[in-house]
């Protein structure tokens, strides 16, 4: 990716994410109308897929299947805003910000156009690499100290670590949110079902045919939280993988190469 391409590269944004999420919500909602349409009503398949039998208590399309697919929509859009912001992230790794061939040493005089050069490509919601060389050049033209620097480039790691962590709140909640919605809906599912019975004339196929339904939302929100545990885990590992190595690129090819004399030397 360019130098251009970087700086003109749209950050994840607020209202970049909204949009994600809007896009997001639209295409699910347009998945389930197709699958309306398809799936005849009261088949096994409706049944287990959105719940649209006759043994439901939820009106449809208000049901707990779509509401799970809702939930799945909303964080499989805040996924794909994390996993552009570490494709940007990477990007800056093959950009060629710094020196990193074995030879140059940079001079502290070499400093200010480095820092002139990664300003604009830095903002709070993106940028770690140019964010962290900003910092470490600031750094070492203020205390002219290595020390100093590596110490203020190890604390800034952690905090953008935890600010990362901090992106997924929201994902790991609905993780949380889908399965239990599930079992929210298997426990009515129960409820349902055990009205049923008939202490006169018991039923036992429609008895068990109720019970089996109302472990359709479970098996349905289980699935989705799986696939969607899948996509975090490989998100946020990339990520994390980009801040790591963007603290590593800064330290091989800034910090551990600027020449400072010796005071009276």
């Amino acid at each position: 990716m360019s130098d251009m391409a970087l700086r003109t590269a749209p950050a994840p944004a607020v209202t970049h994410r909204w949009l994600a999420r809007g896009v997001a919500l639209a295409i699910m909602s347009g998945v389930i109308v197709l699958l309306t349409i398809t799936l005849p009503y009261d088949s096994p398949e409706a049944a287990l897929i959105l719940d649209r039998q006759k043994h439901t208590v939820f009106p449809y399309p208000l049901t707990i299947q779509n509401a799970i697919y809702m939930a799945m929509a909303w964080a499989m859009a805040d996924l794909y805003t994390r996993w552009r912001a570490a494709r940007r992230e990477a990007a800056f790794l093959r950009a060629g910000l710094l020196p990193e061939d074995m030879s140059t040493v940079l001079a502290l005089e070499d400093l200010g156009p480095i820092r002139q050069h990664v300003a604009g490509l830095h903002d709070r919601d993106s940028g770690y690499l140019p964010y962290l060389i900003d910092l470490s050049v600031l750094q070492l033209q203020a205390s002219r100290s290595v020390d100093q620097a590596m110490s203020m480039l190890n604390g800034n790691l952690s905090l953008l670590q935890e600010r990362l962590d901090l992106k997924y709140q929201m994902i790991r909640y609905l993780l949380w949110l889908i399965p239990t919605t599930g079992f929210i809906g298997t426990v009515i599912g129960l409820s349902l079902a055990l009205e049923l019975i008939n202490p006169v004339s018991i039923d036992l196929g429609l008895v068990v045919d109720g019970l089996a339904i109302s472990f359709y939302t479970t098996l349905v929100a289980l699935v989705a939280s799986a696939i969607l545990a899948f996509v975090q885990h490989a998100v946020q590992e990339m990520e994390e993988s980009a801040l790591n190595e963007a603290g590593l690129y800064c330290l091989r090819n800034l910090v551990n190469r600027v020449y400072i004399p010796r005071s009276g030397g």
